[in-house]
């Protein structure tokens, strides 16, 4: 088999692998001595705690890519798989590689280049929250974060309310997990009373907590969210 890009999922939340990666991917991950990751720290202890052993975790080469990466680095970081025809490992920091993350930089340079990609299944806190939330899983989008000026964020919820109702189309943010008390407040506000609202946090671990209600029932007896990992889910 020729040398290919593998996308291996991290776990979220829990750290016990056995709950959200498959043996299949930890058995792949020995093929790799060269790993493309966000952070080396992080990156470390996930190969630990899915328990690679192909290398001493000191020894084994870890490629920084996030808001300091080059394209020139990017190219670089596939010859690995065309020159030395091994294996190349992707992580995030985010469950999924390329999903909410900038792996696919990577992903798309090597289909560009022809080199085969390998993706994994893993887990995903937007799937998994969407599964959960009871909401149109046919037709969604992922919006990532909402704009941080007021106005540009009023905009775009009004904007995202007429796809909801007028297409059925599920609606998902993130928020940074110091600002979820605020963001759910304000979407609490804002959003119409017959528009819904799916707070998912803390997936995978024992504190999971995933519930639908409308918009307006927030505002009585809200969860506490404060650096907490979240999905924010709209639907009607």
């Amino acid at each position: 088999m020729p040398a290919q890009l593998i996308l291996f999922p991290v776990p979220i939340g829990n750290d016990d692998p056995d709950v959200t990666i498959p043996s299949y991917n930890r058995e792949l991950l020995n093929t790799c001595t060269t790993f493309i990751v966000e952070d080396e720290r992080t990156a470390r202890r996930n190969l630990k705690r899915m328990g690679y052993t192909a290398l001493p975790l000191d020894q084994v080469e870890l490629l920084e890519l996030n808001e300091h990466t080059s394209p020139l680095d990017i190219v670089g970081y596939l010859d690995p798989i065309t020159l030395h025809g091994r294996n190349v490992g992707l992580m995030s920091e985010a469950g999924l590689p390329c999903v909410a993350d900038p792996g696919s930089l990577v992903t798309a340079e090597a289909q560009r280049r022809g080199i085969q990609v390998l993706p994994l299944v893993g887990p995903s806190s937007i799937m998994l929250a969407l599964m959960a939330s009871g909401f149109n899983g046919q037709n969604f989008a992922f919006n990532g974060y909402a704009p941080i000026k007021m106005r540009d964020r009023d905009a775009l919820l009004k904007r995202l309310e007429v796809a909801i109702h007028r297409d059925n189309q599920t609606q998902i943010f993130i928020e940074a997990p110091y600002r979820n008390d605020q963001f759910l407040e304000y979407l609490a506000h804002q959003l119409q009373p017959i528009t819904r609202i799916c707070v998912a946090t803390d997936l995978t671990l024992p504190t999971q907590y995933i519930r639908a209600r409308l918009a307006r029932q927030w505002l009585n007896d809200p969860p506490q969210l404060n650096k907490r990992p979240t999905i924010f889910l709209l639907y009607k």
